[in-house]
This record gives C-alpha cells, sequence and structure tokens, in this order.
C-alpha cells in the first residue's frame, strides 16, 4: 500500500512540473509573438546570426546594385590612410588610446555596428537611427524620439563601457562608420548654433564669458557675466589662442574629427559625408540589412549653414587668422578630401 502511494505522488509531482514547463512554455511563445507584432524589425534584430554581417556586405557586396558605391568608399577610406601616413608626426602623437576615447563611438551589438558621432554632423538624427535599432521594438520611427531623448548618454551604449578584450573584438568585427562635413562649415554651424541662440545660456556661461575675457578689450560688465554676444571673430581668436588648448580639450561641437574619432587609430570602414547625407546613411542601413523598412529621416532644415553663410562669416577674418585656423583643422581637411575654400585669403 505504503510504495503505491509515494508511486501515485510521484506521478503527481511529475504531472505539475509538466503542467508548469508547459503553461510557461505557451507564455513564452505569447509574449514572443507579441513581441514580434509590435516590432518594425520581426527577425532582423532579434535574430541576426547567421545572416551575413555589414562588414562581409561591405567588402563582398551580394547585390550588384551595392558594388560602384563600395569602390567610392575604398576611395574614401585610401584618402583617410594616406593622409595618416604622410602626417603621421602631427596624427599620431599618442600612440595608444585610452576608454575615454571612444567616448563617441556608439555600439550596436545587433547589426554588428559601430557609429563615431560627430557633433553638427547629423548626429541628432543618427543617434535617434541608433535607438531605433538598439530598442529591439521599443522605437520604430526615429523621427518620434525626441531630440533632447537622443544626446541622453544612458540611452546608448559606447564603446569605452566595454573591456579591453570585448573591445578589441567589437573593433575587429564590426562595420565601423563615421560621417564628416566640410570643417568651416561645420565650425560655423557650431557657432550659429551655441553662441547666436539666447537659449544656449550653459555655453554662454562656460564659454562666452571666458571668450569675452581673453578677446574684448573694454568688455562691459553685463558682457563679461552674461556672454551671449561672442562674435565670431572673437570664437576664432579664441580658438587659435595657444592659451586654450592647453587648458583644456576644445568642446565636441568644434572638436577636429581626427581627436573626436581617431581615425589614424581606428580603421573605419566608411565614412559617409553631410554633403551626400542621405545616400550615405541608406547605405549603411542597407549594409545592416534593415534598409527595407527603415530610412534616414528626410526633411528640409530651412536654418542649416550653407556654404554662402560660411564664406559671409569669414569675411571680416583676417587673413593671419584664417591661416593659423586651416593649421587647427587642416587634418580634417586632407583626410576626408575638402579642398581649402576659395574665400580664404592663406598667408
Amino acid at each position: 500500500m505504503k510504495p503505491a502511494l509515494l508511486e501515485v505522488m510521484r506521478m503527481n509531482r511529475i504531472c505539475r512540473m509538466v503542467l508548469a514547463t508547459c503553461l510557461g512554455s505557451f507564455i513564452l511563445v505569447i509574449f514572443y509573438f507579441q513581441i514580434m507584432r509590435r516590432s518594425p524589425f520581426g527577425v532582423d534584430i532579434c535574430c541576426r546570426k547567421g545572416s551575413r554581417s555589414p562588414l562581409q556586405e561591405l567588402y563582398s557586396p551580394t547585390q550588384p546594385e551595392l558594388s560602384n558605391t563600395a569602390v567610392l568608399h575604398q576611395m574614401r577610406r585610401d584618402q583617410v590612410t594616406d593622409t595618416c601616413r604622410a602626417n603621421s608626426a602631427m596624427s599620431r602623437k599618442r600612440r595608444v588610446l585610452t576608454p575615454n576615447d571612444l567616448k563617441h563611438l556608439v555600439v550596436d551589438e545587433d547589426h554588428e555596428l559601430i557609429y563615431c558621432y560627430v557633433p553638427k554632423v547629423a548626429c541628432t538624427n543618427w543617434k535617434r537611427l541608433m535607438m531605433v535599432l538598439t530598442g529591439r521594438g521599443k522605437y520604430s520611427d526615429p523621427m518620434e524620439i525626441p531630440a533632447n531623448e537622443a544626446h541622453v548618454s544612458a540611452n546608448l551604449k559606447t564603446l569605452n563601457q566595454y573591456s579591453i578584450p570585448e573591445i578589441n573584438h567589437r573593433l575587429k568585427s564590426y562595420m565601423k562608420f563615421l560621417f564628416v562635413r566640410e570643417p568651416f562649415e561645420r565650425l560655423v554651424s557650431a557657432y550659429r548654433n551655441k553662441f547666436t541662440q539666447k537659449y544656449n545660456t550653459s555655453f554662454h556661461k562656460r564659454y562666452g564669458t571666458k571668450i569675452i575675457k581673453r578677446q574684448r578689450k573694454n568688455a562691459t560688465q553685463e558682457a563679461l557675466r552674461r556672454g551671449d554676444d561672442v562674435k565670431f571673430e572673437e570664437f576664432v581668436a579664441y580658438l587659435i589662442d595657444p592659451h586654450t588648448q592647453r587648458e583644456e580639450p576644445f568642446n565636441e561641437h568644434w572638436q577636429t574629427v581626427y581627436s573626436l574619432c581617431h581615425p589614424c587609430h581606428i580603421h573605419y570602414d566608411l565614412v559617409g559625408k553631410y554633403e551626400t547625407l542621405e545616400e550615405d546613411s541608406n547605405y549603411v542601413l542597407q549594409l545592416a540589412g534593415v534598409g527595407s523598412y527603415l530610412k534616414f529621416p528626410s526633411y528640409a532644415k530651412s536654418t542649416r549653414t550653407t556654404d554662402e553663410m560660411t564664406t559671409e562669416f569669414f569675411q571680416n577674418i583676417s587673413s593671419e587668422h584664417q591661416t593659423q585656423l586651416y593649421e587647427v583643422y587642416k587634418l580634417d581637411f586632407l583626410m576626408f578630401n575638402y579642398s581649402v575654400p576659395s574665400y580664404l585669403k592663406l598667408e
């Protein structure tokens, strides 16, 4: 009698375990299909393993229409390599990068991408895209993400958050890309955004007051206190002042691309340009395997800084200061194949 009772109890426990397992699996399946139904990416985002990586598709394209584009990007890579080699004394002053040097490199584990963001080169929209790519269904339309949310550091993972072996693995295996812009157009864009907009009080206080104190003779007490009326000539004088860089690194909005992204130490597989922004961005998304349902946000921004605006801003800059400023940004001009602007009067 006793063995029979024990056998019945054992069978009851087994049945309960089987029932719990089946129920758990059923809930998991329902949850999975709910996620799949909500996510605009479906299988692509959660099950990338087994498909070709962006790196493979870039260097060995299976889509014929991407072959010509691959040639263009090989030329851009060669331009960076040749410039680094020709200017090795200047471009490789630092032999080793520290984790702090990698804080601009945003990582997408799901699609094996690393994006080095450069302020004033559509980085807000690219951060939005990276949030969609890494959000696993949390976001679908990049333009529904508020601009300020795109710049919250906790919303994206950067390469400096990994261990050294993990960093090396990702640098070797992931497709690394960045976007660049004509250096002086980017500089004028930064000046207009940070020093001519009344809402940027933090920049006025931190940088504007310092620039006015150093560069403006007989500055009023109000100007020294507020720092909200910095002239472009004063901004340029601040940038070329040797004391400025000895004091602290440039702010990221006017720091050189080669100092932000370290292209002479990190081999970038793809260099996109602001001048061909949509085309290059959508090429990256195609390589990542999401180009059929995710596009770079397209909209006309009437306030964007143009070449004509940049020319006007430089009219009041002396040829001596133009020459010194060009030296500061020279590597960016050379690396990314931007010619010396026709409006410059270099000495």
